[in-house]
């Protein structure tokens, strides 16, 4: 069975294109992961895709989620409340001054909260000022990202209330796939 899925390609190529949300009321702080932890990212990566059928990672051993997180210019922000990680954000230097937003999105139980829009800010400028912490890196001309149509309802409205710009959109089938979440059966 085949299910039609739109993707979107999105990017700023100005810092000022940047359109920060309001910063949420309460214990919400943003925390990049500055120790590579493939057991942690494995967590953020099952628990947040769990229902939008994140599958491409699952495979990787212990060793192919290692090598991912030490590549230079790979940072992983945490979005927190009250001290429970709700979500993530990873970042990657792409070369020629580009920045990918790889994976970006918040586990089911803390959306509607308006953590995502104040993680996504913060995770745009970290990637404007990316080549500041690489020595060696180009400073950041552009920051661009992928959603599709099985990513959360808000998420391309999110995106685009942050300042990103629409430059390519696809429709493909795909076969359908169950993610089995953070664990089996969680996210049925």
């Amino acid at each position: 069975m085949s299910l039609t899925v739109t993707t979107w390609w999105l990017e700023q190529t100005s810092p000022g294109d940047l359109v920060p949300a309001a910063v949420p009321e309460g214990d919400v702080r943003v925390v990049r992961a500055e120790q590579p932890s493939p057991e942690f990212s494995r967590f953020l990566y099952t628990a947040v895709g769990q229902d939008v059928t994140w599958t491409d990672r699952l495979g990787l051993d212990y060793a192919g989620w290692q090598g991912l997180l030490e590549v230079p210019g790979v940072e992983t922000w945490v979005v927190y409340e009250r001290g429970t990680p709700a979500g993530f954000a990873e970042l990657a230097a792409r070369g020629e001054g580009a920045v990918e937003l790889v994976y970006f999105g918040l586990l089911p139980a803390f959306r509607g909260r308006r953590l995502g829009g104040h993680l996504l800010s913060c995770a745009v400028a970290r990637a404007w000022d990316l080549a500041e912490r690489w020595p060696g890196r180009e400073p950041t001309k552009r920051v661009w990202l992928h959603t599709c149509s099985k990513d959360g309802d808000h998420a391309l409205a999110n995106y685009r209330r942050r300042g990103f710009t629409l430059y390519d959109t696809r429709v493909e089938e795909e076969p359908e796939v169950a993610s089995p979440g953070p664990w089996p059966g969680a996210a049925r």
